[in-house]
């Protein structure tokens, strides 16, 4: 299975970086998907990265699932109007736990084979990570020019947000775009894989690979599920659809799916109607009127067979559509004749 082409018939792939495809077809290929533990559960807005990352396994190449235990004490400030609070490690700790039994319901970690996927923590290599070895390693290479173009740094310091952002969450595409180069190092990792907001941060860590390791990495986005209002289904958010059912009930979920208020306003088809209302085995009143006002309206319909004795025991003639004309005269039931 061609991964690029099987997301594109779905509708799953928003930006590409150019390359991709070709890296992908020279065999077994690496990538990630990085997911923030800032609650024990997965939300539908990780659903199609979820799925993206199946697919990419089902292709014969291998996944990474990523849990953000140090990028998930700061918060991703993408599609954000105010800071995330932060989280201990104890908590971090329980919410990786959660989503890793939440992801092998869709990934293959126990299978012996080559693309079995694997679940890493970027706290397992940031925890003992000097902040001056830091920014003397990674900083140097990006430019505080570079970060502020992003989007997500700009919407933040712009009107639009009254809080602006401080230099805990403006650090945090130093921290993904190190995670994508220590994968790249550690796990031949030359994919990343996340939602459309993301994209800033990806392109942040293709050039990090690119300027200290002089080597290629490449970046692929889906579409957001959003919210009514165009909001971002986040764990932080208000309204949000969890997968897990303690929290969103599954028939709340399905109904989510669903276009809205179809279950409660949408007016049954015509032959639904005609089959309630004709249902009486016996012909009261109320029903021989019925059926006369039917089809008196809606003449291209059948009437019971001259032949027949007891035309209200065969009102499934009434459903059966006309393939050709008949006369004006044969539009009233038999027995109104």
């Amino acid at each position: 299975m061609d991964f690029i082409e099987e997301l594109t018939w779905r509708g799953m792939i928003h930006s590409v970086m150019p390359g991709t495809e070709e890296e992908l077809k020279k065999g077994m290929a690496t990538a990630y998907l990085g997911i923030d533990p800032t609650a024990d559960s997965l939300h539908i807005g990780h659903l199609v990265g979820v799925m993206m990352l199946k697919h990419f396994q089902r292709s014969g190449h291998k996944p990474l699932a990523l849990v953000g235990g140090a990028t998930g004490m700061i918060g991703d400030p993408s599609m954000k109007s105010q800071e995330r609070k932060l989280i201990d490690e104890k908590t971090l700790r329980h919410n990786q736990e959660a989503i890793k039994s939440q992801l092998a319901r869709f990934l293959d970690f126990d299978s012996d084979a080559p693309n079995a996927a694997e679940l890493v923590n970027n706290y397992d290599w940031m925890k003992d990570y000097g902040f001056l070895n830091f920014i003397r390693d990674i900083g140097k290479h990006i430019t505080v020019n570079y970060m502020m173009a992003k989007d997500s740094v700009k919407k933040r310091l712009s009107g639009e947000s009254q809080q602006g952002m401080s230099f805990t969450e403006f650090s945090y595409q130093l921290l993904q775009g190190y995670d994508y180069l220590y994968l790249y190092r550690n796990k031949n990792c030359r994919l990343q894989l996340g939602g459309s907001d993301q994209w800033g941060n990806i392109t942040t860590g293709t050039e990090l690979i690119r300027r200290t390791e002089g080597g290629e990495a490449y970046a692929l986005t889906c579409p957001l599920i959003t919210k009514a209002d165009g909001g971002k289904f986040g764990k932080t958010e208000s309204g949000n659809v969890w997968l897990d059912r303690r929290y969103t009930s599954p028939y709340k979920f399905y109904q989510m799916l669903m276009p809205k208020n179809i279950s409660r306003y949408s007016p049954p088809s015509p032959a639904r109607k005609w089959r309630i209302s004709l249902r009486p085995s016996r012909p009261t009143q109320a029903s021989v009127r019925c059926r006369s006002v039917l089809l008196r309206r809606s003449p291209q319909w059948y009437t019971p067979k001259p032949t027949i004795s007891r035309p209200w025991k065969h009102h499934r003639y009434f459903l059966i559509p006309k393939l050709q004309k008949r006369s004006a005269s044969l539009t009233k039931p038999l027995f109104l004749r």
